[in-house]
């Protein structure tokens, strides 16, 4: 028996439980068997269906459609056009999603907040600080301070917080090195 044969012979046994049919003697399969429940003959028919598809491709099963690769996060010139500069300061996750907003995500892949913070950081735009309870977190330098970044002390659910922001000239900045940004995300 070829392994064509033994799948149609598979799936003639599918069938006939999704139709209510015992398989080995064609008995019809009581009301009451498990074997009679809906769901598992929804399943049966389904499972015959993609049977039926192996075999009409002469038992080889359908390669998964390869998804194009992905190219790096960069913003036309027209989708610079786009960008408007926040009155309001913006963190730099809502500076991320806002830049993913103006491209095409099918095609492109996201810049993220930490991309951006590392770049800053790499830079000497922020630095890390260690708090009194060993966690870290990102503080602007002279320098951040310098293009407009600052910190802000906040209360959220948890308590107070401090929150990197970024004024309207530096996510200036940002955008006019975000090809910078991803050149050392991509290294």
């Amino acid at each position: 028996m070829t392994e064509l044969e033994k799948i149609e012979y598979a799936k003639s046994f599918i069938d006939k439980l999704a139709n209510g049919v015992n398989p080995l003697d064609e008995s019809p399969i009581p009301d009451g068997d498990v074997v009679n429940n809906v769901r598992l003959s929804r399943c049966f028919f389904y499972v015959s269906d993609i049977l039926r598809q192996v075999i009409e491709n002469g038992g080889i099963t359908k390669e998964k459609a390869v998804r194009p690769k992905k190219k790096s996060f960069s913003l036309t010139n027209e989708e610079r056009e786009k960008i408007q500069i926040s009155e309001r300061p913006l963190s730099v996750t809502e500076i991320s999603k806002y830049l993913n907003s103006l491209v095409d995500l099918e095609t492109t892949k996201k810049i993220s907040a930490n991309a951006i913070n590392e770049w800053l950081l790499e830079m000497g735009f922020l630095c890390t600080v260690t708090l009194p309870n060993n966690k870290h977190r990102k503080s602007p330098t002279a320098q951040g301070n310098g293009i407009g970044i600052f910190a802000e002390e906040r209360m959220g659910q948890y308590g107070k917080y401090v929150a990197v922001l970024f004024s309207s000239s530096a996510q200036q900045f940002i955008y006019d090195n975000i090809e910078a940004i991803v050149a050392f995300k991509d290294k």
